[in-house]
């Protein structure tokens, strides 16, 4: 797709977080470790097929505890880059607390298009919830999380009405959702580099944007971020906030301290952090 709008240098600043990063290599690199650690001292499923995709697979973690509560993790990397096994050290606080952790790794743009993407999203669930027994997990105590596309992608899953594609789902599948860091109106990335893998038009950016559609359940929401992120995450969270806040659910808003779009992640796999409290103490 030919680029129709041009770009802007703010936004493009405020969104490739990446180049704010001169570390970020090496960040990753850690995490990878970490990782890779806790993928070979945990019981642990992995690369289940939930579609037909390469990608298309999910990890389950879990935390030997009877019937306990599921989180979904959703990896960011702008819907076109990273895989489930770089953020598997995101599992560590929530078995350490008694929940079980299932990563979703994704076919990735431009190879599919967003809302595909949120398709493979509604499958990997479905898969969850329908082998929930088979992989020793609970169908009932499923929350989902994600972060920056993930935390879109999240929001979009909020949005599904299960029982509407699949008459065997219940309407409430998803218990709570914890967006991190999330992008929920994607006009804003037509005038980046971003959306150039993306094929992002004014149709498609409005058909993806969860800022302008309806929560599908009651399931509470806690929309987080980290405190020193951009300008253009706190607006995104702050608008997404302002909008949902009017729908009938229960919603809160957290901005860890101190934190950029990628050291939240260290804080969520801290037990002691305050994003970690509030996101283990939201789910159900």
């Amino acid at each position: 797709m030919t680029r129709d709008i041009a770009i802007d240098p703010v936004l493009e600043k405020g969104y490739d977080v990446r180049l704010l990063r001169s570390d970020f290599a090496d960040l990753v690199e850690v995490w990878n470790a970490r990782s890779a650690e806790l993928r070979t001292s945990t019981e642990a499923r992995l690369d289940c097929a939930y579609d037909g995709g390469e990608r298309d697979k999910l990890d389950i973690f879990r935390c030997g505890e009877k019937n306990a509560p599921l989180f979904v993790f959703i990896h960011g990397g702008y819907w076109q880059r990273g895989d489930k096994s770089i953020y598997s050290f995101v599992a560590s606080s929530f078995l350490e607390t008694g929940a079980d952790v299932a990563l979703i790794g994704y076919e990735l743009c431009p190879a599919i298009d967003l809302t595909s993407m949120a398709a493979k999203m509604r499958s990997a669930l479905t898969w969850l919830w329908k082998n929930a027994g088979d992989v020793g997990i609970s169908a009932d105590r499923i929350n989902v999380s994600g972060h920056s596309a993930g935390g879109h992608l999240t929001a979009m899953l909020l949005t599904t009405a299960w029982d509407e594609i699949d008459a065997s789902l219940p309407r409430d599948l998803i218990k709570s959702g914890i967006p991190i860091s999330g992008l929920y109106q994607l006009e804003p990335l037509r005038r980046t580099t971003i959306s150039d893998a993306l094929h992002l038009d004014d149709r498609s950016s409005k058909a993806n944007s969860p800022h302008f559609m309806q929560p599908a359940s009651d399931a509470p929401v806690l929309v987080t971020l980290g405190g020193a992120e951009t300008p253009q995450f706190h607006w995104q969270s702050d608008q997404f906030v302002a909008a949902w806040g009017e729908r009938d659910i229960e919603l809160q808003h957290h901005a860890e301290p101190d934190v950029d779009h990628f050291d939240v992640l260290n804080r969520l796999a801290d037990t002691g952090s305050a994003i970690f409290q509030k996101t283990r103490a939201w789910m159900r």
